[in-house]
């Protein structure tokens, strides 16, 4: 059984609850936060393997501006984040960032089917194992 511990931010609560349930049935911890301030403060509290992080919360890219926070922390930025996000059926997809700058190891659009959501979840952590 895996024993990673997962952060999820995100303030959507159905979408937190699904993944959640989804994740702990695998074995994972999760804990959750529901916007980016919320997750850096998570984040140096709880030591997750793994981040989920949405791109629209309490700004339009406030997803990002955690990511990149976490990246110029020394103390956060080899913790893998994957990136989810329904932006891309939004009036704000313009705004999605298209450079290498973004500090996420992958991205997931959604709806999100749980087998690929943990597919993901689970190479990302094999592949932070080897390192």
């Amino acid at each position: 059984m895996p024993e990673a511990k997962i952060l999820i931010v995100d303030d959507d609560t159905d979408f937190v609850f699904i993944t959640k349930t989804v994740l702990e049935q695998k074995g994972y911890e999760v804990v959750s936060a529901g916007n980016g301030n919320q997750g850096m403060s998570m984040l140096a509290r709880e030591t997750p393997q793994l981040v989920i992080l949405d791109v629209i919360m309490s700004s339009v890219l406030d997803g990002f501006t955690m990511s990149r926070r976490m990246a110029e922390d020394p103390a956060f930025k080899d913790i893998p984040v994957i990136m989810v996000t329904s932006i891309a059926n939004t009036d704000y997809s313009t705004l999605f960032p298209a450079d290498e700058s973004v500090n996420i190891n992958a991205f997931l659009t959604k709806p999100i089917k749980p087998a690929d959501l943990i597919g993901k979840v689970e190479e990302i952590l094999s592949e932070r194992a080897k390192k």
